[in-house]
């Protein structure tokens, strides 16, 4: 038996392809790892571009859920405070109906009373102003 390999082995590459397989190997990592290490550097500044950009998207879309959520708890006590107001217009009036005996005497005594009042400030304008002779005398010089 030879030392040297033999020819009726094809599954076996010979030393010198393997040597020339594995500086083809090293040549191209070489020549391509800047292209990888780009490319590395790359997909980060993807991924930490999507990850801004769906943490931009996250909050602007809990801004637009919490904006959402105040109009709405806005429309619900714009509803609670109209139909609170209604109700209290409600109760006055009928309590203005119920008490309308009590009312129209009330407003009578006031329209009496705005009437008494017109009637001395007017007795007051008309007299004439005396000097202070006639104030001093009543009246009789």
């Amino acid at each position: 038996m030879s030392m040297s390999p033999s020819n009726n082995d094809t599954s076996q590459d010979s030393v010198p392809a393997k040597a020339a397989a594995s500086k083809a190997r090293r040549t191209t990592s070489r020549a391509t790892a800047p292209a990888s290490k780009a490319a590395d550097k790359a997909a980060d500044k993807a991924g930490d571009a999507a990850s801004a950009a769906a943490e931009r998207t996250a909050k602007a879309t809990t801004s637009v859920a919490h904006t959402a959520a105040q109009r709405v708890e806005a429309g619900r006590m714009a509803v609670v405070s109209a139909s609170g107001q209604a109700a209290a217009f409600a109760k006055s009036t009928w309590t203005l109906i119920a008490n309308r005996k009590i009312l129209a005497a009330g407003v009578g005594a006031g329209l009496t009373a705005l009437s008494a009042m017109s009637y001395a400030a007017g007795r007051r304008s008309g007299r004439r102003t005396l000097g202070p002779i006639t104030r001093m005398t009543g009246g009789r010089i």
